[in-house]
């Protein structure tokens, strides 16, 4: 009878729901391409909500630039800054215990070239202890993966709609449209994929050719927007739980509406607060 090794019988049977005691790491992500699991990735920027998504089993949570747009006020995901997404990525390690924790590069840690990269990156997997990180670009960053995958940083890659190019497209755009364009983002997952990248983002793609791309490559293909046929699928959290205020991409379904819950329990406590209800003899000290 083969005995496992005890290396072995950590290795998840699977990603989500899984109840290994260890990180997943890339290595599981292929697996888990190589025996068609299909898996779910969350955005998260803080310990707490982390932590809930942890102990749901999401295994893999991304702390994404998008903290601009749903966190930090800004208009865009553009202001982002280093330092901003290695403190809340230090906070979301901290929370969890099991997931793989993505870490985004934002606008401007990577653009300069390879060495900046490299730089920028391996400062969040000293200082926030992420397991990866995710760049945005195809071809134009092919040679800051594989610097970064040969430094030891694994790579997720994101194609398709890159919102740190917002005021180069002038919008949000779907990506991919037409035979040329879609020609080029194809070029672009094969170009990340031949550089090291663990994973690609597909974001904004028609259904199609995300599955075209879908089987293509090797490497796991993350959809936001992207259709049924990806390997994965992601949403940013504030979008999926109902707390996004106004109008949501016709990409996201909402599974809560938090929004409404909290302002709910908000006004609930003010009125016990005016009303004199609270805080109730259960709630004071003597």
């Amino acid at each position: 009878m083969t005995q496992l090794s005890p290396a072995q019988k950590s290795v998840p049977k699977t990603l989500y729901g899984g109840t290994s005691s260890r990180r997943i790491t890339i290595r599981d992500i292929a697996a888990a391409k190589e025996r068609g699991e299909k898996w779910p990735m969350l955005t998260a920027y803080d310990a707490m909500t982390a932590s809930v998504f942890d102990e749901a089993g999401i295994p893999v949570l991304l702390v994404g630039d998008s903290m601009g747009n749903c966190h930090l006020g800004y208009e865009t995901t553009v202001p982002v800054t280093m330092d901003e997404i290695a403190i809340l990525a230090a906070a979301v390690v901290r929370g969890t215990k099991r997931t793989l924790v993505v870490g985004d590069l934002p606008f401007g840690a990577y653009q300069e070239g390879p060495v900046q990269a490299l730089r920028n990156a391996t400062r969040l997997v000293k200082e926030a202890g992420v397991g990866a990180v995710k760049l945005e670009g195809g071809e134009r960053s092919a040679d800051q993966v594989e610097l970064l995958v040969s430094s030891g940083i694994p790579v997720m890659a994101h194609v398709g709609l890159t919102p740190q190019s917002v005021n180069a497209f002038g919008g949000y755009p779907v990506q991919g449209r037409g035979e040329e364009a879609a020609q080029q983002l194809l070029r672009d997952a094969k170009a990340v994929q031949d550089a090291g990248a663990f994973a690609v983002v597909l974001e904004a793609v028609p259904a199609e050719l995300a599955a075209e791309v879908t089987r293509s490559l090797h490497i796991p293909t993350v959809g936001i927007g992207a259709g049924l046929d990806c390997d994965a699928q992601v949403l940013v959290w504030t979008d999926m739980a109902g707390m996004t205020a106004g109008r949501v991409p016709k990409f996201v379904k909402q599974y809560l509406q938090l929004r409404e819950l909290l302002g709910g329990a908000a006004k609930a406590f003010a009125e016990d607060v005016i009303g004199g209800t609270f805080p109730a003899e259960e709630h004071t000290f003597h």
